[in-house]
């Protein structure tokens, strides 16, 4: 069932990645399997569509209804396909998620494959998934995205835990339904292919590297600040730097060419310099701690130099940290600098509110006396006061902060205020202290706005800069610079919520609301007082000498190759291929046909010019004569072989290089390929090519050497097709060198894809009989005495020529060290399993082969894949390598302690046992055959334990998110039991449980803490959850004292927890007099677990990065730049 009307969208926070998904589902996302960019190359983000979004958005609700979701089958589902703003979408999910624990989801452009080169639609979008039972619980997320070739689908990778969605009782799957929505707004892109930032704004952009526009957003920042722009031209540096090892070379050349460069300019040698590989070009990093980097190792290199000390005359400032006792005359006081300030995003409504946060006094009493020397503990007051700013004030924004809650990262995108002009004297110098200058006027002008777009785990930086303090602002956004106003570089950059107006009138019209994910990250301020000495001029003879020639030498040649492809319609590429090519090439770059085309001698010519003058040039080049000269077109046979097929005629020779190429070349490209026969005398010199007819056929000769394992070109011969081979014996001896009457025998090479084809040839049927033509290969040998099939690892041509098909260089890994290469082995692509295990076994010194276990390599993450190669699942060793598209020349192993045929018959369960009396969980791997019970699971952990007594009884239990959902029957079976989103925990059945009166009943207890979100207090459990019994009238105070026991808690603690019942999330607090067993009275209770005595008190336990259940990556890495 599938409909669409126009609704409202509801706002809510994502703190998901924003990710386009991967048909390679393990692929080049550099998403989902291990560390990767979450950020697309700028024409796919939502940020570079920011000033081409026009008119007013289309919008509308699809409502999708997925029935026997459970049951769903396969890896990912299309939905129906939808139309919004005259374009045709659908929704794109993966049930089982996309190689992650998370339902994931995405909206797919339907008619990608059939849209015009360069399509490209801009839409803001909600994805939700619907809670039937309680709407309220309904997840959504939105997001933005310009879609296009490249990245025409956009969501959320981990959309909701699987956990979630699956469970009954959570109401997102009833009757085995699961009902999708998803809210699309589509705004008309307007077509920039054409556009010149140089021509319009007079500024060029920089090139995306992979997902390095976090790095452009701040050295265009950087490069705008002329002083330091100054400053960096006058490090010095040698004509004998390497821009890719010297990071003021590689600065230098950068922003020259900024400056004088009509196009965008590439930042490799600067990402080389910093020694970033291509993958740390292709990791997300965070611009504050870049800033920080490079800015440190700027300050390094400068020392010692003319312009030592710029980086802290142009960004340092410094604060005062204090602490004044109240009571007593005593204050303590510490100077520190900084580069840039953090500034508090949440709670604070603009930049001001943030300074005033800053500065705020905090009071240390109570508790949290100040212990102030001879005084003792005092009652304190505490905060921090600015001695002076720089020139140049750097405020990073915290738009990024830990969520305790959750346990994650989330991004703030509130609404968050900042002036064109910043007055920090403002209220009397409320922001100084006592010995600031007070003669410095502190009063600054914005000149950056640096903006993150998308969510926390990735998404696209752009920046909003006036170079020089003007009106005018620039939006410079990878490579594409645009001239804005300042509404556009300030207000709309402040985040909160945009409101879209309705498109469809009688409908319910209620606008439709979005986050706006594109808000601003760090701000650049420039003090008034020292503008002019900071926006200064910056002209050529501020850069070295050296540098000038080096730049514009590399400029020339850029030029030079530009004029290259200006002018290549105008050319013919004529490639000329002689028996010099042929046998340098035959037997050591290649095996198969007869040359790499790429390796011979290359002609630009004119295809005005007439082919017999090209002759005149060969003659010229080559030192043969044209009269010496005879050209033969190359032919791709049916059997995909390329050989010369026949020579030039005299017609072909009077006609244009041009309408040559035409004749002879179907694929319409450049190129003329040519092979070039001379003939020679005795002498070695060239004489005129024998006249031929259409009886005589040009052959290649290939001679194989079973001994040396060898193969090498050794002539070509005419002979009639008339003839037999047996009439061409002696001279081929003769070319090789063998005597006269050597026993040779002949084989025809026919064709190498997909497989090897080499038959023998009869010597003495004649060449037409056996169907051989002009530019046939015939290799040949001796002939192999009897004993040479032991002697030889490849006896004949054939095995020889199937061996070097096949071969493959393997480099193993040990799969707990995925980075170092092991061993090499030398095997064939046609191996089988058991061959490859079997080699392997061998080099590692193994007994049985069984005990190894192989896992394929991910080409695009460089990683091994997660799911290891079953027994015997893949037929040949290239099944193992192939990629998609890719071959790999990776794998990983594994030596097991059982064979791997057994291994995949057990069930592997990790287990979490706790011990009766002590603290410390034991986690157990328990592997047992699939069949087997939950009774012969805690069999299998009472003899890995130690128990408290020896006839203690266990049980197992399944936790998730510190609440117990489930006590395992002993005679459920294992193979459907899943310890991959939740803990299994086997613990010893306390004595008091298996005695239950009559009228005692057996309840959940829970930790949990209140946390405030959104203006709502929710419950939130942590710690390890139990059972206790309660009797009928027990009160809370005698419950509490069996508690405190259970658990050991000191009295001190204890006397601060607070005890309630607590029903769906609701508390309802207790009293010591309480009877706890009445509120216990109902059985019919929804979910046993969602009914429980709860223990409010702190969660002093260590946040943990993520739980032990989670399949969690980590999308930023610490930024280094190691020169």
């Amino acid at each position: 069932m599938t409909m669409m009307t126009p609704q409202p969208l509801d706002q809510q926070e994502d703190e998901e990645m924003l990710v386009p998904h991967s048909d390679l589902v393990e692929g080049p996302q550099p998403l989902v399997e291990g560390p990767q960019p979450m950020e697309v190359a700028q024409a796919d983000s939502a940020g570079t569509v920011e000033n081409q979004a026009s008119d007013e958005p289309q919008a509308s609700r699809f409502t999708w209804t997925i029935e026997n979701f459970s049951r769903l089958n396969i890896k990912k589902l299309y939905s129906d396909v939808f139309v919004v703003g005259g374009y045709k979408w659908r929704v794109l999910i993966f049930p089982k998620g996309n190689n992650v624990d998370y339902l994931s989801m995405y909206l797919d452009v339907a008619d990608s494959s059939s849209l015009p080169y360069g399509w490209s639609r801009y839409a803001q979008f909600s994805l939700a998934v619907v809670n039937q039972m309680n709407n309220k619980y309904t997840i959504k997320k939105d997001t933005q995205h310009q879609f296009n070739q490249r990245a025409s689908d956009w969501g959320f990778t981990s959309f909701m835990p699987l956990s979630e969605l699956y469970d009954p009782n959570k109401g997102y799957l009833v009757n085995d339904t699961c009902v999708v929505e998803a809210d699309v707004a589509v705004r008309k892109v307007i077509d920039y292919w054409t556009y010149d930032s140089k021509k319009e704004t007079g500024y060029v952009g920089l090139k995306n590297q992979g997902a390095t526009c976090y790095m452009n957003s701040l050295l265009q920042t950087l490069y705008h600040i002329p002083y330091f722009r100054k400053a960096v031209y006058h490090m010095p540096t040698t004509e004998n730097d390497n821009p890719s090892g010297s990071i003021p070379l590689a600065l230098q050349s950068l922003f020259y060419k900024l400056q004088y460069n009509d196009t965008s300019v590439a930042t490799k040698e600067l990402t080389k310099s910093f020694g970033w590989d291509t993958y740390d070009s292709f990791m997300q990093h965070d611009v504050q701690e870049l800033n920080r980097v490079l800015c440190e190792k700027l300050e390094d290199k400068m020392k010692g130099t003319v312009v030592e000390g710029t980086i802290q005359k142009l960004f340092e400032g410094h604060h005062m940290n204090y602490i004044e006792c109240i009571n007593v005359d005593f204050k303590s006081t510490r100077k520190e600098s900084f580069y840039d300030l953090q500034l508090d995003v949440k709670g604070c409504k603009d930049v001001y509110a943030s300074f005033d946060k800053y500065v705020e006094v905090e009071r240390l009493e109570g508790d949290n006396k100040y212990h102030a020397e001879e005084h003792g503990l005092q009652d304190a007051k505490k905060g921090v006061l600015f001695i002076d700013f720089p020139p140049v004030l750097q405020l990073q924004l915290k738009r990024f902060e830990y969520d305790f809650m959750r346990d994650t990262m989330v991004k703030i995108n509130d609404r968050y205020e900042f002036p064109l002009e910043l007055d920090l004297d403002r209220e009397n110098g409320k922001y100084l202290s006592p010995e600031a200058d007070r003669s410095v006027r502190n009063l600054y002008m914005l000149h950056s706005v640096l903006v993150h777009s998308g969510g926390v785990h990735g998404g696209h930086y752009y920046a909003f800069i006036r170079p020089t303090l003007s009106d005018q602002w620039y939006k410079f956004d990878d490579e594409r610079v645009t001239k804005e106003d300042v509404k556009r570089a300030l207000e709309e950059q402040y985040g909160g919520e945009e409101e879209l107006p309705q498109t469809n009138p009688g409908y319910n019209n209620t606008p439709f609301k979005f986050t706006k994910y594109s808000n601003a990250y760090m701000l650049v301020y420039i003090r008034v007082s020292d503008k002019d000495k900071i926006i200064c001029d910056v002209d050529e003879k501020d850069i070295a000498e050296h540098l000038r020639i080096r730049l514009k030498k590399e400029q020339e040649e850029k030029e030079d190759k530009r004029r290259y492809k200006a002018q290549a319609h105008l050319y013919t590429i004529i490639k000329v291929a002689r028996d010099e090519d042929l046998r340098e090439q035959i037997g050591k770059d290649i095996y198969f046909d007869l040359v790499d085309h790429d390796k011979v001698r290359n002609f630009r010519i004119q295809k005005q010019m007439p082919f017999n003058l090209f002759k005149d040039e060969v003659a010229k080049e080559l030192g043969i004569p044209v009269q010496f000269q005879r050209f033969w077109i190359w032919a791709k046979r049916q059997n995909h072989t390329y050989r010369p097929n026949r020579p030039l005629t005299p017609q072909e020779e009077a006609q244009t290089v041009g309408a040559l190429r035409e004749v002879s070349n179907k694929a319409h490209n450049a190129e003329l390929k040519l092979f070039l026969e001379v003939e020679r005398g005795l002498d070695s010199r060239p004489v005129p090519p024998p006249e031929k007819n259409k009886e005589d056929i040009l052959l290649f000769f290939k001679l194989y050497d079973p001994d040396k394992e060898e193969l090498r070109y050794v002539g070509r011969l005419f002979v009639k097709s008339s003839g037999k081979p047996m009439e061409i014996l002696t001279k081929l001896n003769e070319m090789a060198g063998f005597a006269p009457d050597q026993e040779i025998e002949l084989f025809e090479e026919i064709k190498f894809e997909p497989s090897v084809m080499c038959e023998r040839l009869d010597k003495r049927a004649s060449f037409r009989f056996s169907q051989i033509e002009d530019g046939d290969i015939i290799c040949f040998q001796k002939r192999p005495p009897p004993e040479s099939e032991e002697k030889n690892r490849f006896p004949d041509v054939p095995s020889f020529l199937e061996y070097v098909k096949n071969r493959q260089i393997v480099h193993f890994r040990a799969l707990e060290r995925p980075k170092e290469d092991e061993f090499c082995l030398e095997l064939a692509k046609n191996h089988t399993y058991d061959d490859v295990v079997e080699r392997v076994a061998q080099r590692l010194g193994l007994d049985d082969s069984s005990k190894i276990r192989l896992t394929p390599h991910n080409c695009y993450s460089q990683q091994p894949k997660p799911n290891p190669i079953k027994y015997r699942s893949v037929d040949h060793l290239l099944d193992m390598l192939v990629h998609y598209n890719q071959i790999s020349d990776i794998l990983y192993y594994e030596i097991l302690d059982i064979p791997l045929p057994e291994l995949q018959c057990l069930k592997t369960l990790k287990v979490a046992f706790h011990h009766a009396t002590k603290d410390e969980a034991t986690i157990l791997n328990i592997r047992l055959p699939k069949p087997s019970t939950v009774g012969d699971v805690l069999n299998e952990i009472k003899t890995k334990v130690e128990l408290s007594h020896p006839n203690a009884e266990l049980r197992l239990l399944e936790v998730f998110y510190h609440k117990i959902y489930k006590i395992f029957p002993v005679h459920e079976k294992i193979e459907n039991i899943n310890d991959q989103y939740w803990t299994l925990r086997a613990e010893e059945i306390p004595e008091e449980e298996k005695n239950l009166g009559p009228n005692d009943r057996l309840i959940h207890v829970y930790h949990f803490t209140k946390e405030t979100a959104q203006n709502q207090v929710q419950v939130q459990n942590f710690g390890e959850p139990f059972f206790l019994v309660i009797h009928e009238g027990e009160t809370l105070a005698e419950v509490k004292l069996r508690i405190q026991k259970k658990l050991q808690v000191p009295d001190e603690e204890f006397s601060k927890w607070k005890f309630a019942f607590l029903s769906l999330g609701r508390p309802e607090y207790l009293e010591d007099s309480d009877i706890v067993s009445s509120r216990f009275q109902r059985r019919d209770v929804y979910g046993a677990w969602e009914q429980y005595l709860g223990l409010e008190h702190s969660d002093i336990t260590p946040k943990r990065a993520y739980s032990s259940s989670q399949n969690r990556h980590t999308f930023e890495k610490p930024v280094k730049i190691y020169n």
